[in-house]
């Protein structure tokens, strides 16, 4: 009685309350939610995009702050595709821009080599019989939060949507997301 139909219709309930937002485009949320995300993680900072391309030129200061929170403890991983891959290969021809899949994926690996040999950053290629299954999702964790993008037919990532969600309980669409980037890591090979 206390909360008219009209207010109860507009809360959320249940394992929808894990949306935090959406946006029609991965390039339409703000570079301060990544920023706010990458520097609020303390356990788990776990980037499965095929490429991580854009972490370089969204953030200010990443690869300070992936050394950074390594250092402090943070486990941090960053799951690539391949760039010598069929998979990339494929993506490269439909996607048909300048830069490419592998260039991007390159340019991560370059990144990731200046940082260097840090306890607790681990690097991996999804392999080969996942990489279509790691090309078409990118999960990016945050301890309990998580941005992915459910890549489109022939979208470039940042045209593709993208989903803010965090952890509300166990089995909910985090969760469900978190373990679809674990499958892919357990059998990941090591980049070096």
């Amino acid at each position: 009685m206390l909360w008219p139909q009209a207010v109860k219709d507009r809360i959320k309930t249940g394992h929808d309350r894990e949306l935090v937002h959406s946006y029609p485009y991965r390039s339409a949320c703000p570079s301060t939610v990544w920023a706010e995300l990458v520097e609020g993680a303390t356990e788990e900072l776990f980037l499965a995009g095929y490429t991580n391309y854009f972490f370089w030129t969204q953030v200010p200061q990443f690869s300070e702050a992936v050394r950074r929170k390594a250092e402090s403890g943070c486990r941090v991983r960053f799951l690539l595709g391949d760039p010598g891959g069929e998979i990339t290969r494929q993506r490269e021809a439909i996607e048909d821009v300048a830069l490419s899949v592998s260039t991007r994926i390159r340019i991560s690996v370059e990144h990731l080599d200046r940082i260097g040999a840090v306890p607790g950053l681990e690097v991996r290629y999804s392999c080969a019989d996942d990489a279509v299954n790691h090309v078409s999702l990118s999960v990016f964790r945050f301890d309990q939060e998580a941005l992915v993008t459910p890549h489109l037919a022939r979208l470039v990532g940042h045209d593709s949507p993208l989903l803010h969600l965090r952890r509300q309980g166990p089995g909910g669409m985090f969760d469900r997301f978190a373990e679809h980037s674990e499958e892919l890591w357990s059998r990941a090979v090591p980049v070096g």
